[in-house]
């Protein structure tokens, strides 16, 4: 299925390796802001600047920056920014200055340091939700652990999904379910039971025409981030590994004859139905990155690791648009990051089964595939 070329290549297996692309350095500290996918609507009505309510604010945005486990300065200094901006002054009035320092993570409770600020009105709960949002932006990546957090503020302060849409990614009921999973069996047992002649064939094909191994596995990030191996037909000749490492091009030297053909109708994508039945992958969702790969987008694009709710899959709603191949530009990777987060909002059988179907006979799911 769909995704020959997807992640980065690696010259000694002959695909994906973990590499940046040649043509964008790595991020740093000093990068501006993340490219933000979702656009906000307009601000609401922040909560008045009382005490108690300035405490549980400072409260709820600590918890969020140690969220994910990972506190880092900028965190820091845009919570003291967002609390000077709600008390209207330069800097932090001593008292809560003092509380802000005396913060223990380990002694934090979401819902008790929000029960004053679950008597606000709609619009000020709301507020918050977008501060909290603030602080989670703030090293440009927005990851699945703060958004965990977010959601269950979201919850905590009884606001709806329509309050929240343009703040968080909620997932489409079942995505995850057993009925999905039960579909990725019996698809994937089908499909290995009825082709297995096929790929003993490719097997002998990629053996035949160059030296090497007949497969090759890889390290992805699948769901919730997790590493996972990736297992595919080797389509490009063995060679040393070098420093460098290459993306596939149009025309790449490093692919053999039969390779090119493997990659262009993505029959080397078949053993991952493999990776499906262990249960590493779906047999529609977002395709895997190389482990690299997600390090260096996370903090190009901040709702990058939300791709990762799912499990990743075989072909995708990215693919079947056209978003496949070389990443060699940001733009393609927002691309195909915002079909990705589309699929999962709007998951259902029957969208599985119309990206299936285009998989196999629409024309942008073999655009750039060499």
């Amino acid at each position: 299925m769909a995704s020959s070329g997807d992640p980065p290549v690696d010259n000694a297996t002959g695909r994906d390796a973990d590499a940046l692309p040649a043509s964008r350095p790595a991020p740093s500290s000093g990068r501006v802001s993340a490219y933000r996918l979702t656009g906000l609507r307009p601000s609401s009505m922040p909560p008045p600047p009382e005490e108690a309510l300035l405490r549980a604010v400072a409260d709820t945005l600590l918890g969020a920056a140690h969220a994910d486990g990972e506190v880092c300065a900028r965190e820091h200094r845009a919570i003291r920014r967002i609390l000077s901006r709600l008390v209207n002054a330069d800097s932090l009035p001593d008292w809560l200055e003092r509380h802000v320092e005396a913060f223990e993570p380990a002694h934090f409770e979401l819902l008790r340091a929000t029960q004053c600020l679950r008597e606000l009105r709609p619009e000020q709960r709301r507020h918050v939700v977008e501060l909290v949002r603030e602080v989670c932006d703030a090293n440009n990546a927005f990851d699945l652990a703060e958004e965990r957090y977010l959601l269950g503020l979201v919850l905590a302060l009884s606001l709806g999904r329509e309050d929240v849409a343009d703040l968080v990614v909620h997932a489409a009921e079942g995505i995850d379910g057993p009925a999905k999973r039960a579909f990725d069996v019996l698809f994937a047992s089908a499909v290995l039971a009825t082709t297995w002649p096929f790929l003993v064939a490719i097997a002998s094909g990629v053996k035949l025409t160059s030296k090497g191994p007949v497969l090759f596995r890889q390290r992805r990030c699948g769901r919730d981030g997790q590493e996972i191996e990736v297992w595919k037909f080797r389509t490009m000749r063995v060679a040393e590994e070098g420093d460098a490492v290459r993306q596939a091009t149009r025309r790449d030297p490093r692919v053999t004859r039969f390779g090119a053909f493997l990659r262009r109708t993505s029959l080397d994508e078949l053993p991952q139905f493999l990776n499906v039945l262990f249960g590493d992958m779906s047999v529609v969702g977002p395709r895997p990155h190389a482990v690299l790969h997600n390090r260096h987008y996370r903090t190009q694009i901040l709702e990058y690791m939300l791709r990762h709710k799912v499990r990743p899959g075989i072909t995708g709603w990215a693919q079947v648009n056209g978003w496949r191949g070389e990443t060699d530009t940001l733009d393609k990777m927002i691309g195909r990051v915002a079909h990705d987060l589309e699929y999962i909002r709007r998951h259902s059988l029957a969208f599985d089964l119309k990206i299936i179907a285009l998989t196999a006979f629409g024309r942008a799911t073999r655009a750039n595939a060499y």
